[in-house]
């Protein structure tokens, strides 16, 4: 069945770290080419879109979050005929492509910057943000750096040769962007027209409740240092109000192309409200991403409350969306004995959700060993590892040695061995993914909570064009019996996928991390 929503609102996204997805040169680093090898596997799987992290030319110090061409491909990953290839290929599966896109700072060796601070009167100097040193001295004021280890908590950084500081929020390698200046915003906005041109379905915007600045680089008030978090009572080095009129330059842009949209990094450091507000009427994001269900417990009550909260802030016609990984964070294998319910919760919910690479197939979160560390900022590799494929060396990433450690655990836990096991989480998602895409309450329904307690949660999904869905999840390490509403149901799907048209009436039991979806007969 089909709806006449937006094709983003029912679809599904799969976020792939291009680096570690599959290496086809041999170099231990995986490449664009490496992704069309593997798009047959990913039709396979039944996701709609790929949300590429970062492949464009950079000094790697933030492996592509600092960016020194923001319409070049890095030739570590290949070339821009590579990039067209997979465009073209994935379409021709059905298959979108999103790129990450990074406005709020470039790398410090991107042209632009090494033309303003060649000079006081360069005329790009205003492209960044400069400022003459406090008048006694030191940075010009207050503001802090989000990963300080080479900043000793200062986001200015002093330049010798025009004597004065930028700012750089992230790192002293990554200088801020001045979208206060509109030749700076013309030349962003270019940039994504370029990406547009060349068949790109949507974008995910990176850190954008940092692209505002106030202007007079007012120190923040004592209250902000006592803040729990500085970034969430800063009222002066993060202007979200005025962000969102830059945010909505680049929506615009976005959506003058045909069935383009646009996804907000938004929320690490905002409330729920602020994170709302860049829906702003149609005009904003279509997906600011909402991150509750990440910073969430794996428990019932955690979880619903977060839900329930979201669902009602939303404003009409807004689209929830959904993640429980990604490439800053912790795998879903966190979940640990509720690692298939985390799937069935993703995946069931009212929402855009989004997968993250490997998390299909349950890779974990390595460990990974000091010297083989590469996170400029520390504790994210463990996310970052090769994905798993097979179990000949290095896991059929790559012949040579990864760039990260392959998990300990690829022999048993890869791709070409979860292929054969009708029951395994790999076959879980699968599945999911394919009842997902047939049922238009699974894909476009509405959410409506049906009774929750401290270990179980049972929620029904409704379309007009569909006979409505229940779910039930039990997140305890015990069984648990939870009444339905109604007379009989029939297991659609289970999360252990050994229950299937199994009949329930009045009540259903859930065995320990278990979960299903029913259908009333």
């Amino acid at each position: 069945m089909s709806t006449d929503r937006p094709w983003w609102q029912t679809a599904v996204i799969y976020q792939i770290y291009p680096r570690s997805f599959q290496d086809s040169n041999h170099d231990g680093v995986g490449d664009l080419p490496g992704i069309i090898d593997r798009l047959d596997y990913l039709d396979e799987l039944g996701v709609d879109a790929i949300w590429l992290c970062p492949f464009y030319p950079s000094p790697m110090r933030d492996f592509g979050y600092d960016v020194s061409d923001y319409t070049g491909v890095d030739p570590l990953f290949g070339t821009l005929g590579d990039f067209l290839t997979l465009v073209d290929e994935a379409h021709q599966r059905g298959i979108r492509i999103i790129l990450d896109f990074v406005p709020n700072h470039s790398s410090d060796e991107h042209p632009w910057f090494v033309s303003s601070r060649r000079s006081r009167q360069n005329p790009k100097r205003d492209w960044y943000f400069w400022h003459d040193p406090a008048p006694g001295g030191g940075p010009p004021n207050n503001w802090l750096s989000v990963n300080d280890r080479d900043t000793s908590g200062s986001a200015w950084h002093f330049d010798d040769a025009t004597g004065q500081y930028y700012l750089g929020t992230f790192s002293r390698h990554q200088p801020d962007l001045n979208w206060h200046t509109p030749a700076l915003r013309d030349a962003m906005l270019g940039a994504l027209h370029v990406w547009l041109e060349r068949g790109v379905d949507g974008f995910r915007l990176d850190m954008l409740d940092f692209i505002a600045k106030d202007r007079h680089f007012r120190d923040e008030p004592p209250a902000t240092a006592r803040a729990d978090d500085w970034f969430s009572a800063a009222r002066y080095q993060l202007r979200p109000d005025e962000a969102r009129r830059y945010i909505g330059m680049m929506a615009s842009e976005i959506r003058s192309y045909p069935e383009r949209f646009s996804i907000g990094e938004i929320g690490w450091y905002l409330s729920l409200d602020q994170v709302i507000a860049f829906y702003d009427g149609g005009e904003g994001l279509e997906l600011p991403l909402y991150f509750g269900l990440l910073f969430a417990e794996p428990i019932a009550p955690d979880l619903r409350d977060r839900v329930e909260r979201y669902e009602a802030a939303l404003p009409d016609g807004a689209w929830p969306n959904l993640f429980l990984a990604n490439h800053d964070t912790e795998r879903l294998s966190r979940y640990g004995t509720r690692t298939r319910i985390g799937a069935l919760l993703l995946l069931t919910l009212r929402g855009t959700p989004f997968l993250y690479y490997g998390d299909e197939i349950g890779m974990p979160t390595v460990d990974v060993p000091r010297e083989r560390q590469q996170d400029p900022h520390q504790g994210r590799d463990g996310a970052r590892t090769p994905m798993q494929w097979d179990n000949t060396p290095y896991a059929g990433f790559s012949d040579a040695e990864p760039w990260l450690p392959v998990s300990l655990d690829y022999r048993a836990r890869n791709v070409a061995r979860q292929r054969r096991d009708p029951t395994s989480l790999l076959s879980l998602y699968r599945r999911l993914l394919k009842l997902r895409k047939e049922r238009p309450a699974l894909h476009a329904g509405d959410y409506h909570t049906v009774s929750g307690d401290d270990h179980t949660w049972v929620y029904r999904r409704s379309h007009e064009d569909d006979i409505d869905v229940l779910v039930a999840l039990n997140f305890s390490d015990a069984p648990q019996t939870v009444a339905l509403p109604g007379g009989e149901y029939t297991v659609l799907l289970s999360a252990c996928l050994d229950r299937e048209d199994e009949t329930v009436r009045g009540h259903v039991t859930l065995r320990a991390g278990e979960g299903v979806v029913l259908e009333p007969r």
